[in-house]
């Protein structure tokens, strides 16, 4: 059973920064798998924001681009969202996905972006 347990979420202001952590457990190998961050709002379908291929390069939807930044350590079992200049609509519950082939999916954390 791979665990995987997401923190960093949070309540920030607009123009704001935060680092979103997801980390798997130890006998879990990150080597080339190809992992993902989503997020999603009440009433809306989970939406994949950031991917990371296993040789490191990453893809962003259109609406982050710029702004957010995903990386990978994979001797730490341990996968990072980077969040700055965040706006209102970033609001979500954001998740991790260390194995897209296997849905092995963190718990979700609360990113709230409000004055």
């Amino acid at each position: 059973q791979v665990q995987v347990v997401e923190s960093g979420g949070g309540l920030v202001q607009p123009g704001g920064s935060l680092r979103l952590s997801c980390a798997a457990s130890r006998s879990f190998s990150f080597n080339m798998k190809v992992m993902g961050w989503y997020r999603q709002v009440p009433g809306k379908r989970r939406e994949l924001v950031a991917l990371i291929r296993g040789n490191g390069r990453t893809e962003y939807v259109d609406s982050v681009k710029g702004r957010f930044t995903a990386t990978r350590d994979n001797g730490n079992n341990t996968m990072y969202l980077q969040m700055n200049s965040l706006k209102p609509e970033d609001t979500a519950v954001y998740y991790c996905n260390v194995d897209l082939s296997q849905g092995y999916w963190g718990q979700g954390t609360q990113v709230t972006v409000s004055s």
